[in-house]
Formats: structure tokens, C-alpha cells, sequence
């Protein structure tokens, strides 16, 4: 049959859509910038007709109604990343949170958490039937691929990206046409902390060498200060409209990168209608699952690849929390230890993990000598390489215990350091 006349037959409205869920069925929603917000929003309207729907989400980038009291018995979140619209939901026990590599998503979908349904968000077919999950791939297409019924947003402002990123009507079992402008989060504006730590970053930066960022202001400060660096590329797991700036400056050609010479590789991109714009259709950007993007046996291909993360508390051990506040979970894992391992299998590989060295507006320091109870380590300390704050690098690999410490302490706020070297003269047994 031709495409053209199946897509006909199974575009319906976003109301018709999600009357083929069920109670008690498993659903898999598209994350962030791909989130089908008309089915969402369709389904939190069919409410009461629902009951113990199991609702799997990376990153609700918006106050989700699955999240909220009424939810509660009809729909039960379960969260892959806790995020600010999140974290009250999961502290008070009404929302699930299962930790995993993010690598390792898709595979979840293929075995613990196979969907019944799948919601996704995808361009509008080109002339061959084919859509493109546009500018967020990461586990849109195991999710699709693993499902019994595909449920899909066609959304005629959806990019075009190319790599691995098309499915075909014909895998599609509902399709829902709109026309509405994708959600942009404009990049965050570094102060000066950040700056400092930035310049930090740029300084173990060489030429040639491929970069990951994390989202954010302090992951990404590094990039007005690489300019005029030559031959980087780009292989990350998210894109953003900093990322875009060093592209344009000349300073990307991605000539070190023997997967995909001259290619921008990510999974994810997040930001302005000008980032959207340039991944449209761009043969110098390709997109793939997570699966492949963040799979450390692809990373450790890419030589001289540089990660830079966040974190919010690092002990004198070396050990890096990135996803909680004692026991309070704030976020996940994210790609964090996908690429900190990757990078450091990578010949002249480098991770980095970044952060101001204090918290709550200076009374807190992020240098401890051991993490809070009830933290959740996200780096191990046999990972870590790199720990950079506005006060300078700690370089951590091949270190012992004691020489770990005094670097840590050495890049502390002074305010904390006198503090910290009680404890650990205490801990060393060592006087200076």
C-alpha cells in the first residue's frame, strides 16, 4: 500500500489516540525537547478512566500531571532522571525513580521495562514515508521499535535530522498531526565562578581534541575560552546553543574523529529555534540512539575525547555525587560515568568534573571529606580523573588516598581549607 494512503488511514486526533491505552499497560514517553505534550496532555485529560498506567520518563521537562496527587492509582510515574519539576513528587513517594546507565536505556526497553505503549514525537514523513525523531533520539527509537502500539506526534516544525533517526509510517500505528513551534531552553549565562572554572577546563583542552559538555552553565563555561583552539570536534550526548557557538568560530572541523570524520556526533539537541534551525537537514550533524552514542566500547574509539561534567559534592577519596543531596534524589546519572570511562579508554583521553567549590551561597563547602549519608556516589573514585572548581585542577588518576585529599583541599574555598585539613590531618594521621 502506498505510505501516503497509510498515513491517511492512521492519522486520528490526540484524543482517539490514546483511547488504545489501557489500564495496567506500560507507557514510554518521549523526554524533553520530544516530549508529544498533545498526547500527554490527552491522556492526563482521560484520567478517570484509567487505572495503574505505568508511566516511563527519562526528563519531564515541565510540571508534569503524572507527578501530581490526582495521578496517584491512575497514573504511576516511573522517572530514568529526577529534575527541579520532579523532585518534590519523588521526596514524597509518589513518584518511582529506577537508576541506570544511560547507555543502557534502550536495552531496558527490550527487557524489564518493555512498553505496551510507546508516545513519540517525530518529524513529518519526506517522500519516501520515512519521519525523523528529530532533535531527541536518545531511547525514542528502542521505545518504538520495543512497543506494541507506536503512538506518534507528526509535528511539521520538527527538524529533519539525519543518522540514525527515521521511522516509517508503516511502524507507526496512530499519527497525530500538529504544526507548533518545539520547546527552546535558552543556554544559562555563566557568572564568574564559572568563568574561573571555565578557564580551568580550557587549559587541559588541546587541539584535535573531541568534546563532550554537560548541559549547563559550569559544565560548558570552558567554550568563549576555546575559540581559537584547531581541529576539535564534537561528539556529545547533548547539543546546545554554546556547542553551536565554538562551531561557528571555526574552531570544530571534527577531522579527529575516525567514526565519523568530519560529523557532529550527538543524541540530543536542546536550546534556541537558531540551534534547531542549523540541525535541519544538516549533512555535517548526525544523530543517534543512546545506545550508540553513549556506549563506552564507541567512546573509547574517539581519541583524545575530553568530558566535562557537573557535580554537586566530591570526598577526599575522590568519589563524585552528581545525583542527589543525601538521601534525596536530584537528578540521575545521566551520561556522566558513560563518558568519564569512555574518555578514559580513549588514547589521550580526558574526564573532567567540575564545580564551585562551595554551595547555598558560600556556607556549604563541595569539597567534604566524606560524602553526606544516604549520597549516592555517581563516579566512582578509581574513575575520576580531573575535579576543577574556581580555585584550580586536582588531578586525581594514579593518586593515592592521602595525595587525593591534599589536592582536593588545595582547590577548596579557602574559607572551608583550614577546616578540611583537620580533618584530614585527623584522618591521615599527619601534622604540617
Amino acid at each position: 500500500m502506498d505510505w501516503k494512503t497509510l498515513y491517511q488511514q492512521k492519522a486520528v486526533t490526540a484524543e482517539e489516540a490514546v483511547k488504545h491505552i489501557k489500564s495496567g499497560d506500560r507507557v514510554v514517553v518521549a523526554q524533553s525537547t520530544a516530549e508529544p505534550f498533545p498526547l500527554t496532555d490527552a491522556l492526563a485529560a482521560d484520567v478517570n478512566r484509567l487505572h495503574d498506567v505505568e508511566v516511563v520518563m527519562n526528563n519531564p521537562l515541565t510540571d508534569t500531571f503524572f507527578a501530581k496527587p490526582e495521578a496517584q492509582g491512575h497514573f504511576n510515574l516511573n522517572l530514568l532522571f529526577v529534575s527541579g519539576t520532579t523532585r518534590k513528587a519523588v521526596k514524597e513517594g509518589r513518584v518511582d525513580f529506577t537508576p541506570c546507565y544511560f547507555y543502557q536505556f534502550p536495552e531496558l526497553f527490550r527487557t524489564t521495562l518493555v512498553p505496551n505503549v510507546a508516545l513519540i514525537q517525530v518529524s513529518r514523513p519526506d517522500k519516501h514515508g520515512y519521519c525523523s525523531c528529530g532533535i531527541n533520539i536518545d531511547y525514542q527509537k528502542s521505545a518504538a521499535q520495543n512497543a506494541k502500539i507506536v503512538i506518534a506526534e507528526t509535528n511539521a516544525q520538527m527538524p529533519r535530522t539525519l543518522g540514525d533517526t527515521s521511522i516509517h509510517v508503516s511502524e507507526i500505528d496512530y499519527l497525530v498531526e500538529t504544526d507548533r513551534p518545539v520547546r527552546e531552553f535558552p543556554a544559562p549565562e555563566a557568572n564568574e565562578e564559572a568563568k574561573k572554572i571555565g578557564q580551568y577546563v580550557a587549559s587541559l583542552i588541546e587541539d584535535g581534541s573531541n568534546l563532550q559538555f554537560g548541559f549547563g552553565a559550569v559544565p560548558e563555561a570552558a567554550i568563549p575560552y576555546l575559540m581559537g583552539k584547531k581541529d576539535l570536534g564534537v561528539y556529545t550526548e547533548m547539543f546546545s546553543d554554546r556547542v553551536l557557538d565554538l562551531i561557528l568560530s571555526g574552531a570544530v572541523t571534527n577531522r579527529n574523529n575516525p567514526l565519523h570524520p568530519g560529523k557532529i556526533v550527538t543524541s540530543i539537541v536542546m536550546g534556541s529555534k537558531r540551534l534547531y534551525d542549523y540541525v535541519d537537514d544538516n549533512n555535517n550533524v548526525v544523530m543517534y540512539p543512546i545506545d550508540f552514542v553513549n556506549h563506552p566500547a564507541n567512546l573509547m574509539r574517539v581519541p583524545k575525547l575530553v568530558a566535562v561534567n557537573a557535580c554537586v559534592q566530591v570526598d577526599f577519596a575522590g568519589q563524585v555525587v552528581a545525583e542527589s543531596i543525601g538521601p534525596m534524589q536530584i537528578s540521575g546519572v545521566g551520561g556522566q560515568v558513560d563518558f568519564v570511562r569512555g574518555a578514559a579508554m580513549s588514547e589521550g583521553g580526558k574526564s573532567v568534573i567540575v564545580c564551585p567549590s562551595t554551595a547555598q551561597k558560600g556556607k556549604v563547602s563541595r569539597i567534604v571529606p566524606f560524602i553526606d549519608e544516604g549520597a549516592a556516589v555517581t563516579t566512582g573514585r578509581n574513575d575520576v580523573q580531573y575535579v576543577v572548581t574556581e580555585y584550580g585542577i586536582a588531578e586525581l588518576k594514579g593518586k593515592t588516598l592521602r595525595q587525593k585529599a591534599r589536592a582536593l583541599i588545595n582547590i577548596a574555598h579557602p574559607d572551608f581549607r583550614e577546616q578540611l585539613s583537620e580533618v584530614f590531618e585527623a584522618k591521615f594521621h599527619e601534622k604540617h
